[in-house]
């Protein structure tokens, strides 16, 4: 079992920055990828970023410029850097894994979330 611990969100200005962190910890074998996503309300979840282990990353459009993923993987521990922040960017931000576990049986975990809130 994996637990996902998300912090740094929070209200922010429009134009202004922020950084969430997110940190597994539990019986962790092999965490092949970390990201993350976002849900408004009343859309859908929607990726945001997410890095593999080796780190590739794989972004939305929306966020390329703006937002910087990064992770350590000795602390298994991913951040997401976002600047020029904008009121559509406000939603509960989740922080996901994928662990692959010693029988290389893979299983995806979320964290409960962080509100993110952009004042225009």
């Amino acid at each position: 079992q994996v637990q996902l611990v998300e912090s740094g969100g929070g209200l922010v200005q429009a134009g202004g920055s922020l950084t969430l962190s997110c940190a597994a910890s539990g019986r962790i074998f092999s965490i092949n990828s970390m990201g993350w996503y976002r849900e408004a309300p009343g859309k859908e979840r929607e990726l945001v970023a997410t890095m593999t282990t080796g780190g590739a990353t794989n972004s939305a459009d929306m966020v390329k410029g703006r937002f910087t993923i990064s992770r350590d993987n000795a602390k298994n521990t991913v951040y997401l850097q976002m600047n020029s922040l904008k009121p559509e960017d406000t939603a509960v931000y989740y922080c996901r894994a994928v662990h692959q576990e010693r029988t290389g049986v893979s299983y995806m975990y979320w964290g409960q979330g962080t509100q993110v809130t952009v004042s225009s």
